[in-house]
């Protein structure tokens, strides 16, 4: 990338953006494509689609009627893409802190039980905010437990304007209803989105065991012909590794391979603790994985070997897992994970050379969650989801290596305006269309009364108290 230094406060005006169906030249003074930044770039974009990436000077040639949209001073890069979210916990995201692994049992059953319609909405609506603040353009939920119609959290992110990977939960180990009532509803919820343009449906399981054998089978066979996703949180935690031996003689990737639920359409979340024969059944089967390192340092029990993962040509993306919504900083705990738990010990200096961890921060996300053939890379027939990254800060104006400097200098304070499907969503931290203070104003109402009402247990006293117990010793 050169390294003239443009004002970025010369774009146009938020409402000269892409307003309309287009189509629109976009000038901006470099676009992130998979081989890295590329000078002189520009992009047409037209009905939410990118429709030509090329150099600039060709496509104003071949392009005459367009007048061009100049970015002084941004990159233009793809939309984040988070693999792995609970959308309706984001009331309760500070109650993880300090607190030991499998806190869903104690934290967010409890806490997604006390939502209803209108915190659920609110809820889904304040951490799509959340994600389009840190970068993200898409967002795959994991399903939830609240109660209420998964639809109201489909109409908060499409409200929010962020395409979402919509998961409806399939548990049904311990439930009245049997297989084909369940498989009936999972049919139904893949139908139903059918043709939405943000929302695109997907099956859950919680963990494995949480649902029958049948049950495992059965969405695994709906969402492969339906082109979807079934996402379960699998080899996440120690007690789930070893309920699994105890009850199955294996371990979770290994039972999931034994009753035939791997493969494609499965989106294996966290998988931090993996045997070399685990490794090998995910690459030969083609399962993605969502590689969730923040939650990992929050409350894991393992890193999942990404590094190793790249090299074996297993698929993955990265996932905040509700922990923060920073596309950036996701990106630089990637590696900086891998550093900690790998690199250091092998004197692996590089770990994945930055590239690696932009390029599953985006277009391996989107590979992951099944939007391949939707978003993440800037590249004609694809959605226009994009980020203008201003590249004129104290971070980033002295690049010698872009990448590099995205994943350990960027963070979301540097995005200029966000993209989704060619509509200007977010213009320096606010959303557009749309009252983002008052949601943050009523998040904070609902929330502090369904932490009161939710029966939670917490192992770890907030940071005052324990560090007035300290005090006191």
């Amino acid at each position: 990338m050169n390294q003239l230094i443009h004002d970025p406060h010369d774009l146009p005006a938020p409402r000269d953006l892409l307003e309309g169906p287009g189509p629109f030249l976009l000038v901006p003074d470099a676009v992130l494509l998979p081989e890295g930044p590329c000078d002189g770039t520009a992009v047409i974009v037209a009905d939410g689609t990118v429709r030509a990436v090329g150099p600039a000077e060709e496509l104003g040639r071949t392009h005459p009627q367009l007048d061009p949209v100049r970015l002084p001073g941004h990159l233009l890069m793809p939309g984040f893409v988070d693999a792995h979210h609970h959308l309706t916990q984001s009331f309760g995201s500070a109650l993880a802190y300090g607190e030991p692994s499998e806190i869903f049992r104690r934290v967010w059953v409890p806490l997604e039980g006390a939502l209803d319609e209108e915190s659920a909405y609110t809820a889904a609506k304040l951490a799509a905010l959340e994600a389009l603040r840190g970068g993200f353009t898409t967002v795959a939920d994991a399903g939830n437990r609240t109660g209420v119609d998964v639809d109201v959290v489909a109409s908060s992110t499409r409200d929010a304007g962020i395409r979402c990977v919509l998961g409806l939960v399939c548990d049904d180990a311990d439930a009245a209803t049997d297989c084909p009532s369940v498989l009936d509803a999972a049919g139904e919820h893949l139908a139903r989105y059918d043709g939405d343009p943000l929302v695109h449906a997907s099956l859950a399981v919680s963990i494995p065991e949480a649902a029958t054998d049948a049950t495992l089978r059965g969405t695994a066979r709906l969402a492969a012909e339906a082109g979807a996703t079934v996402q379960i949180h699998v080899n996440e935690h120690l007690a789930g590794v070893e309920r699994s031996l105890v009850r199955h003689g294996m371990r979770p990737i290994e039972y999931l391979h034994h009753i035939g639920a791997l493969g494609p359409q499965l989106l294996a979340a966290h998988a931090t603790l993996l045997t070399p024969r685990e490794m090998t059944l995910l690459a030969d089967t083609g399962t993605a994985v969502s590689y969730n390192p923040v939650a990992s340092a929050w409350k894991g029990n393992a890193v999942a070997p990404a590094t190793a993962m790249a090299e074996r040509g297993i698929r993955f993306g990265l996932g905040t897992d509700g922990t923060r919504g920073d596309g950036f900083r996701l990106a630089d705990a990637a590696e900086f994970a891998q550093r900690i738990a790998y690199g250091l010990a092998t004197g692996d200096s590089s770990c994945g050379a930055g590239w690696t961890w932009l390029e599953h921060a985006t277009r391996g996300g989107a590979d992951a969650v099944g939007l391949a053939s939707r978003t993440g890379t800037v590249a004609a027939g694809l959605a226009a989801d994009f980020l203008l990254v201003d590249v004129t800060n104290p971070e980033l104006a002295l690049s010698w290596d872009l990448p590099w400097e995205l994943v350990r200098r960027g963070n979301r304070d540097q995005i200029t305006a966000v993209f989704v499907a060619g509509r200007l969503r977010l213009w320096r931290g606010r959303p557009t269309g749309w009252d983002g203070p008052a949601l943050v104003r009523r998040a904070a109402e609902l929330a502090r009364i369904a932490v009161e009402r939710a029966p939670i247990t917490r192992v770890h006293p907030t940071s005052t108290a324990a560090r007035e117990r300290n005090t006191a010793r």
